[in-house]
Order: structure tokens, then sequence, then C-alpha cells
């Protein structure tokens, strides 16, 4: 069982940006050429996030608006004291969400819903360079 992967680069303006990466994460399935099995993304990093949603600018903002009000940006976090620093949220919302999802391959395609598609969510206060690593496994 030949495990096939790739590195996505993707830049983020970081403050909860989301970038919809279906197509990207696709393309890696389709050139492992597996018909049946399963997609590993998992994004590097501990204010970067993977998870699947319904990508259009009223659910982004939403999702946004759901994380300010759990996670606020401007809490009054230790990390934030102790390491003279300002993202203890973005830490935070990534470990509320989760750095990968796994989605099933069938038939070549992932098996996603009409509208769920896979996203990469930056948390962090400042714009970034995120490697996002896809793993294929027949």
């Amino acid at each position: 069982m030949a495990v096939r992967g790739a590195e996505l680069r993707l830049s983020t303006q970081g403050d909860a940006d989301v970038i919809e990466i279906t197509g990207e994460v696709q393309r890696v399935v389709a050139e492992a050429e597996v018909t049946e099995g399963q997609a590993l993304v998992f994004v590097r990093g501990s204010t970067a996030a993977v998870s699947t949603m319904e990508f259009e600018p009223g659910g982004v903002h939403d999702l946004r608006a759901m994380l300010e009000r759990l996670i606020p940006t401007a809490g009054d976090y230790e990390h934030n004291r102790l390491n003279h620093d300002t993202n203890s949220h973005a830490h935070q919302r990534a470990t509320l969400i989760g750095p990968s999802e796994t989605i099933p391959i069938l038939d070549g395609r992932l098996a996603l819903g009409t509208w769920q598609q896979l996203v990469l969510l930056d948390f962090d206060d400042r714009p970034r360079e995120r490697t996002v690593v896809v793993q294929v496994t027949p």
C-alpha cells in the first residue's frame, strides 16, 4: 500500500483568513490515481486549522463571528503575557478546530457533500506562508 502525497503552499492574510482548497486537494488525489481510499489533509503550525464547510460569504462571516464570540481576539491570555505575544486567540482557535481532516475517496473523487468544501483557516495575527500536507492512501 503506497502512500502518495504533496505539499500545498499557500499565502494567507491571517486574522481568520479562510481559503478554499478543495480543488487543489482533488488534484493531488487525481495525480495519485487512487480510486478508493482516503485523503489526509493536514496543516503545519499551531495557529492554523483545516476543516470542511459551505464556503460562501455568509458562512465565512458567520464562522468568523462565532469564533470571535467563543475566543475573542482581545481576550485576557496567559500565553500573551508569558511570551510577550498577541496571538493566543489564534492558538486556541486552531486547537478547537484542529489541524486535519480525513476524507474518503470514492471513484477517484473526494467524497464531500454538495455544499461541503475543504478550507484552510489561518488565525494568526499576521500574514503567513502555510504548508498543507496531503497524503493519499489506497
